[in-house]
């Protein structure tokens, strides 16, 4: 490992809790004109692969859009990466369709899983991993304003690195600060330890903070992030693609 990677990987990730909806959503919103736009675009070493698309959900999109702060910082990450390295963008604005159908399957897995957990409950388990589907201008969710995005980091050959969950996996450990807490890790949890200190650093320098539930999920502007980033007030609310049919009503 070389000595700057070292240096990159040599900090723990905090432990943080988990984020206090209710409080989150009155945190107000400036609003933001900023276009979204496709990490298609992006050079390398930013790649994109939009996994719900590619899985075949309704409503998914085969394109990562995010807004153009957003974008920036992701390449302001990818250029900062040590050499070798890339960054691998899974998902940014996600149609309310999309958020409501992950919302809805997780919270029935769950419901399937342990059939004894109340209301109140059940929506707290759900909303660990996703959070409810909103498109209210005052409380939107983060993944419907173009200031989220779900990311991993890639090897020489573009491969994911080992992360220790998979992407989306639904279990303790996929919160960011897990491996952190482990007293003897074996050397494949050191490695996986050492890509997410990594990828936090990395996206935490940009500007990005991270959700503590999910390795993968970091935000910029959107309400989220003024909590996290400790802000007075969040940039982005909620976001919709750009249409021909939609410019023109603008136009007309």
């Amino acid at each position: 490992m070389t000595d700057s990677l070292s240096r990159l990987t040599a900090v723990p990730i905090p432990e943080a809790p988990g984020p206090d909806w209710p409080v989150l959503s009155r945190i107000p919103i400036a609003g933001s004109d900023e276009p979204l736009i496709p990490l298609s675009l992006a050079p390398a070493p930013i790649k994109v692969f939009p996994v719900y698309a590619k899985q075949g959900l309704p409503g998914a999109i085969d394109e990562c859009y995010v807004r153009e702060g957003v974008y920036r910082r992701l390449l302001e990450v990818a250029r900062a990466l040590p050499e070798g390295m890339g960054l691998i963008i899974l998902d940014g604005w996600r149609p309310w369709r999309v958020q409501q159908y992950l919302f809805d399957t997780l919270q029935e897995a769950i419901r399937g899983h342990h059939p004894e957990l109340s209301e109140g409950e059940l929506l707290t388990r759900t909303r660990e991993f996703v959070s409810v589907p909103s498109d209210d201008p005052a409380a939107p969710s983060p993944h419907l304003t173009g200031g989220a995005v779900d990311v991993t980091l890639s090897d020489g050959d573009g491969l994911p690195l080992d992360m220790g969950t998979l992407f989306d996996e639904a279990v303790p450990a996929s919160h960011t600060a897990y491996y952190e807490a482990l007293e003897k890790p074996t050397e494949r949890q050191r490695r996986v330890r050492a890509n997410r200190r990594l990828l936090f650093t990395m996206m935490r320098k940009a500007g990005f903070t991270n959700l503590p539930s999910e390795w993968w999920h970091f935000d910029a502007g959107d309400q989220l992030w003024a909590h996290y980033g400790q802000h007075d007030r969040a940039i982005y609310g909620p976001a919709e693609l750009e249409t021909v049919e939609s410019r023109w009503k603008k136009q007309l």
